[in-house]
């Protein structure tokens, strides 16, 4: 459901409407090494991690920098041991936008994975929301802006 905005622009309200559908995905027990190099592949900076299919956790590009590489930890170490699980909050495709930037905020947490049916079916960022709800801010900018590999 959108609604409808002056001058004819409609904003989106649920966080299916602007979800990335289909997020890369790694189990507790996958090496970092694989977690990395499908970021890399996807060209995203996260991963959901699952413990046989359920989600229990975030890995993200700066948590294998601070977490494995300044540890000085092996490639190898099981992306369990490193991802964030602490406090993991999740919303549905039909939790408004509003709840999710609320959650975000309450928890400070950037990402949000959207699970339906026990499955992650998307990721929020706080890039997405910002995109959506202010085209013209710097994070939407940077947000919307080309990898620069």
């Amino acid at each position: 459901m959108c609604r409808a905005y002056p001058m004819g622009v409609i904003m989106a309200t649920t966080v299916s409407e602007v979800m990335t559908r289909n997020p890369e995905t790694v189990e507790v027990s996958d090496p970092v090494v694989e977690a990395a190099r499908r970021m890399r592949d996807a060209d995203t900076g996260d991963v959901i991690v699952l413990d046989n299919g359920r989600v229990v956790g975030v890995l993200t590009d700066r948590d294998i920098t601070v977490r494995v590489v300044a540890e000085n930890k092996e490639l190898a170490t099981p992306v369990g041991e490193v991802c964030s699980t602490t406090n993991l909050q999740t919303v549905s495709p039909d939790t408004s936008l509003d709840q999710a930037v609320q959650l975000m905020r309450s928890n400070a947490v950037r990402r949000l994975p959207v699970v339906e049916n026990d499955r992650a079916v998307g990721i929020i960022s706080l890039g997405d929301l910002a995109m959506e709800q202010d085209q013209d801010s710097a994070l939407a900018d940077i947000s919307a802006a080309a990898p620069n590999n």
